[in-house]
């Protein structure tokens, strides 16, 4: 692959029924343009993992997706209420969502360090009040 692809989604903060369809795309084309299935599999878990965040917490965002020759970079952005603690989001099991969104079977505090686990990279750039960007990277 000589140049990069890049994609765009608009995630849905109103609807958790569609949360999850930006990775499903991802994973298609990811599997026409014929990326091994290991890395399909990490990128599709970590995509989703942030899309679910970004509904449960932030009312929604964007996902940017670039493969390039050696990796794919997914980028996350919301307009959120922000991460207020970094370091206490990254712990597994801690979670600020909503007893409703718990009754829905999400919001066990997964998210961020399945995010970390599946990506090769992660950074996290948050400002309370303002919103959450986290750019992972899968290296091919």
């Amino acid at each position: 692959m000589s140049e990069e692809l890049v994609f765009h989604f608009d995630v849905d903060g109103e609807d958790f029924t569609s949360a999850g369809q930006a990775s499903v795309q991802v994973k298609k084309s990811l599997r026409r343009l014929g990326i091994p299935a290991e890395t399909i599999r990490r990128v599709s878990i970590a995509m989703y993992e942030g899309e679910i965040n970004m509904v449960i917490h932030a009312g929604g965002g964007v996902a940017d997706v670039k493969v390039l020759e050696d990796r794919i970079v997914i980028i996350l952005s919301d307009k959120g209420p922000g991460i207020t603690d970094i370091n206490k989001a990254m712990e597994e099991g801690y979670s600020t969502a909503t007893d409703n969104v718990r009754t829905l079977g999400f919001g066990a505090g997964m998210g961020l360090p399945n995010m970390k686990k599946y990506s090769d990279t992660m950074d996290i750039q948050s400002t309370v009040g303002v919103g959450t960007v986290i750019t992972m990277t899968v290296n091919l």
